[in-house]
């Protein structure tokens, strides 16, 4: 290394260290003072399987070991999060969404931790481009900086991943459910017993969803606000047509499995147009070779010979 790419390369480490050092002293116990929660928390009776019932089952062990050790370091950077990212409640409904159980405080977290990794790779690059190839110590915090911001959205990029593939489950699942609700209702079961019954048999977002519907009716919550809100809970339109259809059908009294036969067909029809637009835009999609590569290549052995002929008669 050069002079002053060292002077740099210094400048960064006594800076991290500065500020771990920082952020340490101000997580002592008796460097900060006890907030009112911390000190009414140990006289507060609490439910033994409350946590059992709040915590997500797809939560891993790595993931909660990485959300206790960062978790109150990232809590600081939480509200500047919130501020540049958007609300929580558009937030919460993505969540939702991508069927995660986990709070918005959670995935913060998890977006400040992607951030942190971003941090060390854009400081790694940084380092390599000032020692390798000289660069100014203000394009190195720019690459820093990108660093930190691609590591947010690759966590928001992520869940919307995440509510897609959800939605295209769901979009497999349903036609299948449909029926099967249609022939438990066909048999004389009550719509309420047709998803459970269904919930319980069988497995996926689908009857995941069914199973909470149910849960939340058994809790005493109207059968229409119940179905409403499975609909605003999945990303699946057809869902919350399905949901909004049953609530109609119970409420007036029209024969329920006629209308969830219907359901299914028009979910089928559905995923035929959809497959039919997926065609359409992988054809336009192979063009591209074709007249890339393909086409070229074709001129080419077309032209060539007449090119040689040409010159050998010259």
């Amino acid at each position: 290394m050069t002079g002053p790419s060292t002077v740099v390369a210094g400048a960064l480490v006594g800076l991290m260290l500065g500020v771990g050092l920082v952020l340490i002293s101000g997580f002592l116990p008796w460097l900060r003072r006890r907030d009112l929660a911390a000190r009414v928390d140990p006289y507060l009776r609490r439910a033994a399987g409350s946590a059992l019932l709040d915590a997500s089952p797809s939560s891993s062990r790595a993931r909660l070991v990485v959300e206790n050790l960062l978790g109150p370091v990232a809590q600081h950077a939480l509200g500047l999060l919130e501020r540049l990212t958007g609300g929580a409640e558009q937030l919460e409904k993505r969540l939702r969404l991508a069927g995660r159980r986990s709070s918005v405080d959670s995935f913060r977290i998890e977006q400040v931790v992607f951030s942190a990794i971003g941090l060390v790779i854009g400081l790694g690059v940084a380092l390599a481009a000032i020692g390798l190839r000289g660069t100014s110590p203000l394009m190195g915090l720019l690459i820093v900086a990108i660093g930190v911001v691609l590591g947010v959205l690759l966590r928001d990029y992520l869940l919307t991943m995440e509510i897609k593939r959800r939605a295209s489950r769901m979009a497999r699942e349903f036609p299948t459910v449909a029926d099967l609700l249609a022939l438990a209702v066909a048999a004389g079961e009550s719509p309420i017993g047709a998803m459970e019954r269904v919930a319980r048999s069988s497995t996926g977002a689908l009857p995941d969803e069914f199973a909470a519907t149910v849960a939340d009716i058994h809790a005493g919550t109207g059968v229409a606000p119940a179905l409403a809100a499975l609909g605003t809970r999945t990303p699946l339109t057809a869902l919350a047509r399905f949901g909004e259809g049953v609530s109609v059908a119970i409420e007036r009294g029209t024969p329920l499995a006629d209308v969830l036969r219907a359901q299914a067909q028009d979910a089928r029809e559905s995923a035929k147009r959809d497959l039919m637009e997926t065609a359409g835009r992988r054809e336009v999609v192979m063009l591209v070779p074709v007249v890339f590569l393909v086409l070229p290549l074709v001129i080419v052995f077309a032209i060539f010979p007449g090119l040689a002929v040409l010159e050998i008669a010259l």
